[in-house]
């Protein structure tokens, strides 16, 4: 399980963002128990040489936030776009 806490803090780090409990729980996958993640960003604040992540793994990490952010834009987009229709539907229905 403390493998999960580390993988979280590694990608916390990679968003140049300070881990914290709060932030260590909204990125983890699974339940993990609180005297667990508190261990480990005890660990990760006593040695923070130890949770280092190497450039690729940066890399592909903004790559895929990008991605996201990129797809989310588009859908964006698209509901925006069917809101406009219906309200322009609903104007052409009322006159």
């Amino acid at each position: 399980m403390e493998q999960f806490v580390i993988e979280a803090i590694k990608k916390i780090l990679v968003q140049d963002k300070v881990p914290s409990v709060a932030l260590i729980k909204g990125h983890l996958s699974q339940s993990v128990p609180m005297p667990i993640i508190i261990s480990v960003l005890g660990r990760y604040k006593s040695d923070p040489d130890n949770f280092k992540i190497d450039e690729k793994q940066s890399n592909i990490q903004k790559v895929k936030e990008n991605s996201s952010q990129s797809q989310l834009d588009r859908i964006e987009n698209k509901l925006d776009q069917l809101l406009t229709l219906l309200q322009d539907s609903k104007k052409i229905g009322n006159t």
